[in-house]
């Protein structure tokens, strides 16, 4: 059974401030870097990795580095572990997206909306469990691998897969650069969630 090590990218200014950050390409902050490297040092210790996939945003990929750089190993960028998109309501506090827009709530129940220039909850949910399936069928048996991907994005993709509902992708709450083992077959199960311990 192919091990799939989903991370958390390190933090970014958005992280810092409660504001969504889908599409929008931000840097880490120093304490994300910081995370990154204690990361990159645990996973170096604790797991051999065949591989590490990062989503193409740049917290990511630089996240990414920090764990294949003591792995060995170079990073493969996949584009469907991006975040999820929400178009024109990117950059507002989430307090103000439910509030003003009831995001969480339209989301949740219905999972073909989109806010305006945005993804819906099903695409997202779709592009990344497929991306998760892909990744753990280019690896074989017993092979642990680094994903290394968003927030709500895993939150998603957990809700998808664990309870068969996109919509309960708020129940998986995701730390900056936390550790989550997913396994996919013959059924999807996580040996653990969320561990933040290493930073």
């Amino acid at each position: 059974m192919t091990q799939l090590l989903l991370i958390r990218h390190g933090q970014i200014q958005a992280n810092r401030k409660g504001h969504w950050h889908g599409s929008t390409d931000s840097p880490l902050t120093w304490t994300g870097r910081w995370q990154a490297h204690k990361t990159g040092r645990h996973v170096g210790k604790t797991f051999p990795l065949t591989a590490v996939y990062a989503s193409p945003l740049q917290r990511c990929r630089h996240t990414a580095a920090a764990i294949a750089k003591r792995a060995g190993h170079s990073v493969v960028i996949h584009d469907d572990l991006r975040e999820y998109g929400i178009g024109e309501w990117e950059g507002m506090p989430h307090r103000d997206l439910q509030k003003q827009h009831r995001f969480i709530d339209l989301s949740t129940a219905n999972h073909d909306f989109a806010p305006p220039g945005g993804e819906t909850l099903g695409g997202v949910a779709k592009r990344v469990t497929e991306a998760l399936r892909e990744i753990a069928g280019r690896h074989g048996p017993d092979e642990r691998i680094a994903v290394v991907s968003h927030g709500a994005a895993l939150g998603v993709a957990l809700g998808t897969l664990l309870d068969n509902d996109p919509g309960r992708w708020t129940r998986y709450q995701f730390a900056n650069c936390s550790l989550t083992e997913l396994v996919l077959s013959p059924a999807p199960y996580v040996n653990f969630f969320n561990q933040t311990f290493h930073l």
